[in-house]
């Protein structure tokens, strides 16, 4: 169980970022040139903003697994997708990503279970 009060701000800020992901394509101006970068940023951004909300309103710990693979998409997905050469949805997708995947790791961090489990995985001979 993780330190409630201590995580909630990781929340947040994954919601506030969900939120600008899928405002971005049109904020940064390549939504009609970009469709796939657009789409994903639209779709994944909406996903982590509701995700986000839900793991604050309910402490929920497995949305922070899902936050971690979508950051991790987030930052794979000009590759995968084809728009790593358009720099401005590129480096949102990889900027937000490693962001998002930086604030899942650390809500997981303050979770004592796996803290246990890393120990004696890791740390004890």
């Amino acid at each position: 169980m993780k330190d409630l009060a201590a995580a909630r701000w990781q929340g947040w800020v994954s919601f506030a970022l969900g939120l600008w992901l899928a405002m971005s394509p049109w904020i940064c101006g390549y939504a009609d040139d970009e469709r796939f970068a657009t789409g994903n940023a639209a779709f994944i951004g909406i996903a982590l903003a509701l995700g986000s909300h839900f793991e604050v309103a309910l402490d929920a710990d497995f949305a922070e697994w899902l936050n971690l693979a979508a950051g991790t998409w987030l930052a794979a997905a000009p590759f995968f997708l084809g728009f790593a050469t358009a720099a401005v949805p590129a480096v949102n997708s990889i900027a937000v990503g490693t962001l998002v995947m930086a604030l899942a790791a650390s809500a997981l961090s303050l979770d004592k279970q796996i803290e246990k489990w890393w120990h004696k995985q890791f740390v004890e001979d």
